[in-house]
């Protein structure tokens, strides 16, 4: 009664399936394919939702950053800190298409699509 619970096979189901209709929305919208992007970045909270939302897309795994194993779920970090993880392994180059997909509290979900420079 007087603590939070979380039902967390029901948050992996709306995670993973609310993450990859938007990102597919967004690609459509822009006249993209998963195939014409050079790196998918997802928030880090859980690498099985990671995975996928991943394969929903159609996303190989040559494309998908993943650091939770490093740095754990970090929050509002895990984005920035995955881009940083991605320009040092040497993945992220100037030109490349990038898709980044997010869900956190609230059952909140955001994609950006973005040319990094």
């Amino acid at each position: 009664m007087h603590f939070v619970h979380q039902d967390g096979g029901a948050v992996f189901k709306v995670a993973v399936r609310k993450m990859a209709e938007l990102s597919g929305a967004l690609l459509e919208r822009n006249g993209l394919t998963p195939a014409e992007i050079d790196l998918f970045i997802p928030h880090q909270a859980n690498e099985r939702i990671i995975q996928a939302t991943a394969e929903r897309l159609g996303m190989p795994q040559e494309k998908i950053v993943i650091n939770i194993g490093e740095y754990g779920n970090t929050t509002a970090a895990t984005i920035p800190l995955a881009m940083h993880t991605a320009l040092e392994q040497g993945r992220l180059q100037k030109g490349a298409t990038v898709l980044l997909a997010s869900f956190g509290g609230g059952y909140t979900v955001g994609t950006t699509l973005l040319r990094w420079e």
